[in-house]
This record gives C-alpha cells, structure tokens and sequence, in this order.
C-alpha cells in the first residue's frame, strides 16, 4: 500500500482588498465591531472583468506548486476541485482548470462541495485514491468566490467571507520517506443544515424574480449555532483523531485549522489546549474563505519556513451541510 506525500503547494488570491473602513461606507458596521467579533482586518474581493474566477485562480495556485517541484502539469493523473459556488454548473470548474493549465493527458476532473470542509473531504478521497494504487499524482484544490453569495446589506454575513485558491500536489511517498497521511475524521450534521445556508439558485428553488426581490440568491447564517458547533465538534474531533493514531497533542508540531473567525479558532485550540504560537492563522488578512483557508495557511507558513519535512499537521474544518473534517499528516 502506497504513502501520500504532499509534494508541493500553492496559492493565489485577487489584488483587489477590501478592508473593514471600506465595509463601513458600504453597510452599518466597523473596524471595531468587526474586529471584536471576528478577528478581520481585510478580505481579498475578485474582479470579475479581470477574469478572476474560480479556474483562473485555481491555474495560478497550481502553477507556483508546479514551480517547486518536478512534475508537469501532464504528470496529473486526477484533479480533485473543492469549491463552493463553481464557474459554471456544468462543465464542473476542474475540467476548466485542466484546460488552463494545458493539461492534455485527458485525466479524471471531479469537483467536490463539502463547503469550508471540502479540501479536507478532498484530501481524504485523494489519499484512498493514492493508497490504492488508482492514481499515482493528484492536484487538490480549495477555491472560493465566497464574494458571489455575500448580501453586501447584510452586516452578519458580508463581514466574515473573503475569496481565494490554496493548491496541494499530492504523489506516491517513496518507501525511505516519512511522509503521510497518519489518519481522518470526516462528518456531517445534516440536522443543523439550515444553519448555514444558500436556498436559491439550485434544482429546489431556481432563480425567479421573487426570489431576487427577497434576497435569496445570498447566504444566511444562524451565527450562534454555527459557532457553538464549530467548537465542539472540531475539538472532539481532534481528540478522537489523536486517540486513534496513538499520539498526543504534544506531538503535533503546527495546528491549522479552517479560518473562519479568529474567536472559533482560539475556542478551538483553548479547549484542544494548544499553543497560539504552534497555530496558523490569517484570517486577519483573507477573511473566511471556506474550503482555501487550510491550503492557503498551509502553503504561507511552507513559503515562510515554519513547516518542515517530518512535521506533524493536524488539519481541521467545519462548514456547511454542517460538514466536518479532520486530518492528521506527517508532511
């Protein structure tokens, strides 16, 4: 049976910030209300007459990964798509990463939505994939328009996304390696779905004037009761992670889990009792940008030299559905 090894990383963002003054002229809020509540400083907001979608920013995540190691884009045998609101319901947004990127080798494009959960789900899949023996090198992608679904009236909600991309080539470990992914925990509590919810624009509730006229094309939120399982579940999550592996939160060398908002994570890592200075955030700088936020985080604290060959990283997310997961790896 096969190792997956994380072979190389990236990520892209759009220029375009758009800080906490500049939401303020826009909908009743403030630096200090948004600050207090959610850890925020700025998010990255894409320009859509630049051509800054989903795939486009996907393709300038990949080609930084490809920069560092070397494989070609023809080596990929799968790219697996974490996203949320895609370029298109059909053809899914991996297929027009592979065009992008010139990919003419006619690999498997699969999009996933687990929302904010979706690159751990991926990270799993590609995982069993690899460890089979079906497929020997993976792009994985978490890529979020979060920007799509804000109701830029709506204070409680339009605060708290950011867009971006995060990337991870992912291939075969060579025997002589550490590298691996040592275990995962992947959930969903479909009870508290409407918690977190985008009702229109689908099969159910297609676009209509009405819907328009109510606002319905955007995302509502039950803060509270995101917040509330956000915590517990990431953290009890964590625990039964370590306790199937064998191994204790001391051995973990870098936490990084999803950046939705700074009081969530902090919550996290007080009752998992890890230390700030072993956790990465940069929701301050990118807002929450669901399922990029890991890969991105883990691809700034690669750049910055913080993470090292060996290291253990527990990966942890919570989203949408209300989806779930958690990921122990030795990079």
């Amino acid at each position: 049976m096969y190792k997956t090894k994380i072979l190389a990383t990236g990520h892209c963002v759009p220029n375009k910030i758009l800080t906490n003054d500049d939401l303020s002229k826009m909908v009743d809020t403030s630096d200090q209300w948004i600050t207090e509540r959610t850890g925020i400083k700025e998010r990255r907001i894409a320009d859509l007459s630049k051509g800054e979608y989903p795939s486009t920013m996907a393709a300038a995540a990949a080609k930084e990964a490809f920069s560092k190691c070397n494989l070609e884009p023809n080596d990929i045998d799968l790219i697996l798509f974490s996203v949320t609101i895609p370029d298109m319901f059909t053809p899914n947004t991996a297929s027009w990463v592979q065009k992008h990127l010139g990919i003419t080798n006619n690999c498997a494009c699969l999009d996933i939505n687990a929302a904010c959960s979706g690159y751990l789900y991926g990270l799993t899949v590609a995982d069993a994939f690899i460890k089979a023996g079906n497929f020997k090198n993976i792009l994985l992608f978490g890529c979020e328009l979060t920007s799509r679904f804000n109701n830029w009236e709506d204070r409680s909600t339009c605060v708290l996304f950011g867009d971006g991309c995060g990337v991870s080539i992912l291939t075969r470990a060579e025997e002589n390696e550490a590298s691996e992914v040592l275990g995962t925990v992947l959930g969903c509590d479909s009870s508290k779905g409407e918690a977190l919810i985008l009702r229109a624009g689908g099969a159910v509730k297609p676009i209509t004037h009405e819907v328009l006229e109510n606002r319905e094309q955007f995302i509502s939120m039950d803060g509270q009761v995101v917040f509330k399982s956000a915590v517990k579940t990431m953290t009890s999550q964590c625990a039964q992670l370590l306790e199937q592996t064998g191994l204790t939160k001391d051995d973990v060398t870098w936490f990084i889990p999803h950046q939705a908002n700074l009081r969530i994570i902090e919550a996290v890592a007080h009752r998992f009792e890890f230390p700030k200075e072993k956790t990465i955030i940069n929701v301050q700088k990118y807002a929450n940008t669901s399922s990029a936020s890991i890969p991105i985080g883990m691809n700034e604290a690669l750049n910055d030299g913080k993470i090292n060959r060996g290291d253990l990283v527990l990966l942890t997310a919570f989203g949408g559905g209300l989806t779930s997961g958690t990921v122990l790896l030795r990079y």
